[in-house]
Order: structure tokens, then sequence, then C-alpha cells
């Protein structure tokens, strides 16, 4: 090579870092513009929620719901959160809360609320049927098949709901009345994004508070209004029965002749972990059916959870994740503000010189109102200021410090524990029972030692299954 030839390289250097830092800057922008999009449907769906001209209507006029809520074990406000259920504004509802087995110290507390509301009609169901590995399938399958009505309404446990959530809900599922028909395709499942709220004051608690109220939501709210999937919680999921009887967990498109040979209905979502996510994943695919938030939110209590435990919460739902929806897990990471708001000040610097120091202050700071902004809209406030101001900040920050490392040792694993029992998650989401009770890594010893509580659905003493 002569000297013109070095000259002619070296005037000419290569593309590769143009295009990096133009996918860099790109990216950042897509995703602050999705978190956006979050904030604005927030904005809207969330700071006016009307009375449902349902809560006043005469019982025979509306249509009859059957809430099922899987009890186990004594959950952080328990007493409160079940009492939102008696206290719905809807003239034709039933309740059913189940319980594993006799024992279960959430019994004391169905019972007082039965004495204390006579006039609803509250059922209790003891004994579950094993219909998978799922052991809130489980729980619910046999009030499923007892329910009198068509529309189901299942919460979680640590749920608790306004009382005008109901009325809104079944608005949301059913359309208005009076609408004309049209091209749009017909809601079958209402979901409700959760905001959580620490009944007790411990790190993992607040992390989990910071993290729902916040990124969490926001994307989920966005992602749910664009619509080009499911993306369903199970905290507080409405639906009929009737569709759920027509799906088989395949997410096969059910046709007019259709002669499959495989069980349908609840039962066949006990081999998946993440049921709810199924389900719903179902009614989209198998039925072409779609989804809809109502304007209430599933109000999360959370109680005494430690930063360990708030650590593998977050590892056994990524690994969940993977195995159902692989390509959104893998991205993930760079949705996050640390490694998104880096990716953008690099390819600015190398495009346009602009300096790292000044553009991630602005990033992080425009970030984090974008997120208070979302958590004022859900919680019908802004976040308080002083000590509470920065307590939450804090915690926020520290999510958003986990949550690349977190990723990062999640994302070779397949073995959950949940519910006391240890899991292999297989394909689609499906799970098996592992015999392996511990997981042979540093992270389970030391500070990262579980603390022995089930922390799936937060609860707060220890039943007899343990």
């Amino acid at each position: 090579m002569d000297v013109d030839d070095v000259t002619e390289a070296h005037s000419h250097p290569s593309a590769v870092p143009t295009v990096l830092a133009v996918a860099g800057v790109t990216w950042y922008c897509f995703i602050f513009s999705l978190g956006l999009l979050g904030c604005v449907s927030a904005r809207k769906r969330y700071r006016l929620r009307p009375r449902s001209p349902l809560a006043s209507a005469d019982p025979s006029t509306v249509p009859g719901v059957s809430i099922i809520r899987p009890l186990k074990g004594l959950d952080a406000n328990l007493y409160e959160n079940l009492e939102s259920t008696f206290t719905q504004e809807y003239p034709n509802y039933e309740i059913f809360l189940t319980v594993e087995n006799d024992h279960d110290q959430a019994l004391a507390v169905v019972r007082d609320l039965i004495a204390k509301y006579p006039n609803v009609n509250a059922h209790i169901i003891i004994g579950e049927e094993t219909v998978g590995v799922n052991p809130k399938v489980n729980n619910i399958i046999r009030a499923y098949r007892q329910a009198a009505n068509d529309i189901l309404w299942v919460l979680d446990s640590n749920v608790m709901v306004d009382s005008g959530t109901l009325g809104r809900s079944v608005d949301a599922l059913d359309g208005p009345p009076s609408a004309a028909p049209s091209s749009r395709k017909r809601i079958a499942l209402v979901h409700h994004v959760p905001f959580a709220f620490a009944t007790e004051y411990s790190l993992g608690s607040h992390v989990e508070q910071a993290f729902l109220n916040t990124n969490h939501a926001k994307m989920y709210i966005a992602i749910n209004t664009v619509a080009i999937d499911s993306c369903v919680v199970g905290k507080s999921n409405l639906y009929r029965k009737s569709d759920i009887d027509r799906v088989d967990g395949t997410l096969k498109p059910v046709t007019s002749n259709d002669q499959s040979r495989h069980e349908k209905g609840l039962a066949v979502f006990g081999r998946f972990l993440a049921e709810d996510n199924m389900i719903a994943s179902a009614l989209w695919h198998e039925l072409g059916l779609r989804h809809d938030l109502s304007c209430d939110v599933a109000r999360n209590a959370v109680g005494n959870m430690s930063l360990a435990d708030y650590f593998w919460r977050r590892v056994r739902w990524i690994r969940v994740r993977k195995r159902m929806v692989f390509a959104a897990t893998l991205i993930e990471p760079f949705t996050e503000s640390i490694v998104v708001g880096v990716l953008a000040a690099l390819g600015l610097r190398y495009l346009f010189g602009f300096p790292m120091w000044l553009f991630l202050p602005i990033h992080f700071a425009v970030w984090l109102a974008v997120d208070l902004d979302v958590y004022a809209s859900l919680a019908g406030y802004p976040l308080p200021s002083g000590a509470v101001w920065w307590r939450f900040v804090g915690a926020y920050a520290l999510r958003e410090a986990l949550a690349l490392p977190i990723w990062m040792f999640a994302i070779w694993g397949s073995t959950v524990d949940w519910r006391g029992k240890t899991y292999i998650v297989m394909r689609n989401g499906e799970v098996r029972r592992s015999n392996r009770d511990d997981e042979k890594s540093w992270f389970r010893w030391g500070f990262w030692k579980r603390s022995g509580k089930n922390d799936s659905h937060y609860e707060a003493i220890e039943t007899s299954e343990s």
C-alpha cells in the first residue's frame, strides 16, 4: 500500500461507529417516546374516574359477575383487601373466597367479613383440585366451575380496589350499550394496572413500590395503548367464562369448524406459571379478541419484603418471560434508563460532540419527571414532598441501578421458586416441579439469602405449606 492509499484510508473512516451512534440515538428517541405515550395515556385514563351508570341500575338489568379471590395465609392488608370486594357499588355479584385447606389463617378474616356483610352473596370454598402445577389455578378451579355468572373477576389476595371498580370494568368489557356496531374487535378481558403501597418500612417493599408505580406502570400502559399484542398482569382481571371455555393455551387460532381434541377451559392453564398472561394471550390469539384497561387501578399491598425478596421476585418473572417472549426479554435492558441513557450520550458525543456530563443529568431528571407524573396520575395526587419524596426517589434510584444486574443474573437460568416450591420453566412458560431445593449460587447466601418468606404474593405469615 503506497502513501496515497494510506492517506485515503484515513480520510474515509469506517462507517460502523456512525451507524451505531445513529442507532443508539434513534433507539433512545423511540423508548423515550414510548414512555411519554404511557405518561400521556395515564393522564387521560386515570385522572378522571366517573361513576358507572350500572351502580344504581336495577339488578335484573345488569350482567351478573362472579368474583373469585384465591387466598393463602395472612397477606398484608388482607382484611381491607377482601372488604373492598364486599363493598362494590354494583347490584348483581357473588363472591367466592377459596383456600387450600381448613387450617388456612385467612379463614378467620373471611368469616368475619361474611358476618359483617350478611346481604352479600359470598361463598367459602375449602380444598383445591389439582389440575396442574400452578397452585393459583388449583385453588380457583372449583369456584370457576361453580360460578353462577358468565363474567368472572379474579383478584389476587393482596389487591384492594375502589368501590366503583366493578361497574366501570363491566362498562369496559361490554362497551356502551347504545354504541353502534363497529369493526373494532370485541373486548374479552379487562385488566387493571397495579399501584403498589408499602404497608411496612422495608427496603425491598419500597423498591418494589417505586418500580410498580413508575417504570412498570408507564411501559405497561404504553404497550396496552399501542395494543399490537397481549400484555396483561394478573392482579385483577375480568373476563367471560364462555370465552375461557373455548381456548386451550396453544395460541393457535380457533376456527368455526374446530375439531380439536385438546382440553379447553381454565384447567389447561394449570401447566403455566404465568397463567394470567397465557389466558390473555389465548383470548387474543386463539379467539382474535382484544383487551382493555379500565380507569381503575389494582391497589397492591406490599408487606415486609426484603431487598433479597425483591431480587428473587424479579429473577423469577424474567425467567418466565424469557420462555414466553424471548425477543422482548432479550432487549429489556435497552429499555432501562441507565443503559439507554448511556447509549444516547455516547451517540450524541460521537455525532455532535455533545458532552456526556451535560446530557446524562438532563436525561435522568426528565426520565424521573415523566415517571413521577405517571405516579401522580395513578395515585390521584403527586408524590408528597419532604422525607416521603426523598425516600421514594432513593428507592427508585436503587431500582434503576439494580435492573441490569438482576437481568444479567436471571437471563442465564431457568429455575424459579414460587410458593415455597422449586420449578423449572420450559417452553412457552410451562413449568415442571424440580427436585432441587437449592440453587448452587453464591447469590443465595450472605446478603442475598432469602428470608424464608413466600414472596409470590407477599405473604406475611407462613401457612402449613412451607
